[in-house]
């Protein structure tokens, strides 16, 4: 199993493995200034994190902070156990960015709101304001909905957070003073510890590892072990929605509820980096596989179901009844980042590309003010809406606020996620403008993707007479590309989706990569029964839909695609903050009216010859939801 030389570090991130770690790759430092996701990311910090402050005041989450440090009176606000979780989210995201661009904006909230959770933990570490206000200080008596471990996790990462991006101890102390609590109390039985048990949500196995890489304390490391390894055993009865079916290390297919699955497949690839358990990272390679395969979605969303929140099976994609969680969308990033660190291999980053720009950011509006809670592919004509968290209307907070938060953590975090490095070079995951840097060498990006396919690199640092590799990844869906270096060209990677540029560099080198973005229709596997038939529009990393509003003259229930008529590109600076549309070609159905029964035989049309010739916008689905509401698809009909 690879590792990493001990003399190459990791920057301050989410996930940071120890220097002894077996892991083919380490994060890279990367600073984005500029394009697309500086621009997002620039929303996050001067709009959704302030707002996010004054929301969790409005909503009483941080008066239930004060309820339990006894600072205030009154009662607990909140529809849920686990409001606290909100505001550790929101402090981790704000943490994040105290040490990048627009951070002093919110130093003052991030010390205010860390003092309060400070005077709300209890003298022997344990906090959850839920069980110390409303449940008499009852505790871990309700694992399977209490969601205090995962409240606990949330507080670590906030913490871990905290500390490495400013180096205070405060909310570190807080931290581990819970995590020790909870390692006095839970454990095997014949360990000494009174509960053998797990919570009902995953989320703290993944902040005690990455608590034990602060610390170096090693009984954190082993307690997230325990807690993984516990998972499946029937201790929450048994069933799938809590990952208590079956043990991960058994398991051969991802189910239950999504979030609370790739959770748990996140710590268990934490645990392979820094013990090599070699069956646990086979489960976590075989069920990655099994979800991608057959349970995501063209966007990267996932989850199949609106009950419970999970997955469905295999190739049960619906459109309208998609559920695709926006914190599913976040969990699956925070995977499969740790699986590409672990084995080296592209196709994890080709599905975090493909989730970053469509069913993660579809999450957010573009003013940063307004939420999705669940990211359906397609809207109906018709569609009633009644608010709320399931809604597919945007949302400015929802009674269950996970997911603002954990965007807004994410897109404060983002530079982590982009390149690696090892002992032979640097490895370029993502592209944005900005630079990438390991310990020895640093490159310059200059790029307008997605918009546009080409990414000039310039070298800045290297050691002087030394060879290293500069690794690109070529996009899975990418049909052409050609790279240009130091007077040669390549057009094909290695099989496993890397091109490889190694050499003696100097200061000033070029290297430009072009990606082409020529529009594209993408079919799906015909076992997915909900789309078959249909085709998507995709240009370059983006998935596209059409809207109503863009559609006037009837819905878009009767719109039809002619796949032989070419698609072609248009640059719309005037919609949606300027976005690059496909146009394709198309017909508006004239369907029979049948009366009080929609049904005919087989052998009949089933709807009039021809029909009205329409030309169909399709925007990039991150920005559907933007404008009017009304109805939108991904999947058009062509016949």
């Amino acid at each position: 199993m690879p590792r990493t030389h001990s003399a190459l570090s990791s920057p301050a991130g989410p996930v940071r493995p120890t220097p002894d770690a077996r892991t083919a790759l380490r994060p890279a430092a990367v600073t984005v200034d500029g394009g697309f996701w500086h621009d997002r990311r620039a929303t996050n910090s001067r709009v959704s994190l302030p707002q996010g402050a004054d929301l969790l005041e409005s909503a009483g989450n941080l008066h239930n902070l004060r309820l339990a440090a006894g600072t205030a009176e009154g009662v607990f606000q909140g529809a849920y156990p686990f409001v606290d979780t909100d505001v550790y989210k929101w402090l981790e995201a704000a943490s994040w960015q105290l040490a990048d661009e627009g951070g002093e904006l919110l130093a003052d909230d991030v010390s205010r709101i860390v003092a309060l959770v400070a005077d709300a933990q209890q003298p022997d570490g344990y906090l959850n304001t839920w069980f110390q206000l409303v449940k008499g200080g009852e505790r871990y008596q309700d694992l399977r909905w209490g969601h205090e471990l995962y409240c606990a996790g949330h507080l670590i990462q906030a913490a871990v957070a905290h500390h490495r991006s400013t180096g205070r101890p405060e909310l570190l102390d807080v931290a581990r003073r819970f995590a020790d609590h909870i390692d006095s109390v839970f454990g095997l039985p014949g360990s000494g510890r009174p509960v053998d048990g797990i919570d009902g949500h995953p989320e703290v196995e993944t902040a005690l590892v990455e608590l034990y890489r602060e610390t170096g304390e090693r009984r954190y490391l082993d307690l997230a072990g325990y807690f993984v390894d516990r998972h499946g055993h029937g201790l929450l009865g048994g069933d799938a929605y809590c990952q208590d079916r079956v043990p991960l290390r058994a398991a051969t297919d991802v189910e239950g509820h999504a979030v609370r699955q790739l959770y748990l497949l996140a710590a268990a690839a934490d645990l392979v980096a820094e013990t090599g358990d070699a069956e646990l990272r086979a489960a976590s390679e075989r069920l990655w596989h099994a979800m991608t395969a057959t349970k995501t979605h063209l966007t990267g969303g996932l989850g199949a179901h609106h009950d419970q929140e999970e997955f469905g099976d295999p190739y049960e994609l619906p459109n309208e009844r998609a559920y695709c969680e926006t914190c599913a969308a976040i969990a699956s990033v925070q995977w499969s980042w740790r699986m590409a660190l672990l084995t080296g291999e592209a196709r994890y980053s080709d599905l975090i590309e493909r989730t970053l720009y469509n069913g993660f950011l579809a999450g957010v509006s573009l003013d940063g003010e307004r939420w999705l809670y669940v990211n359906p592919l397609q809207v109906r004509d018709g569609h009633t809406d009644t608010g709320g968290d399931q809604s597919a209307r945007r949302t400015r907070w929802f009674r269950c606020a996970c997911c603002p938060p954990n965007v807004m953590r994410l897109l404060a975090s983002l530079p982590h996620y982009l390149a690696s490095g090892d002992e032979q070079g640097l490895q370029i995951h993502q592209f944005v403008t900005g630079t990438y840097a390991t310990d020895r060498v640093r490159v310059r990006a200059e790029t307008d993707y997605p918009w546009h396919g080409t990414i000039a690199f310039t070298v800045e640092e290297t050691p002087s007479g030394e060879p290293w590799t500069l690794s690109l990844r070529i996009p899975k869906w990418c049909r052409e590309f050609r790279v240009r270096c130091g007077g040669e060209t390549y057009d094909s990677p290695a099989d496993d989706g890397w091109l490889r540029l190694s050499r003696t560099w100097t200061p000033g080198d070029l290297v430009v990569l072009e990606l082409a973005l020529e529009p594209r229709l993408t079919a799906a596997d015909p076992r997915v029964d909900a789309v078959r038939g249909c085709v998507a529009i995709e240009r370059g990393p983006l998935v596209h839909c059409l809207e109503q509003v863009d559609h006037p003259g009837g819905g878009l229930d009767d719109i039809v695609l002619d796949p032989s008529r070419p698609l072609a590109v248009k640059h719309r600076p005037d919609l949606l903050g300027g976005v690059t549309t496909v146009v394709a070609a198309g017909r508006r159905r004239r369907v029979p009216d049948r009366g009080w029964w929609p049904y005919a035989p087989a052998t009949g049309p089933a709807a009039e010859p021809g029909g009205e010739p329409v030309e169909l916008t399709a925007i990039p689905y991150h920005v559907w939801a933007n404008r009017e509401d009304g109805s939108m698809r991904v999947w058009l009909p062509t016949s």
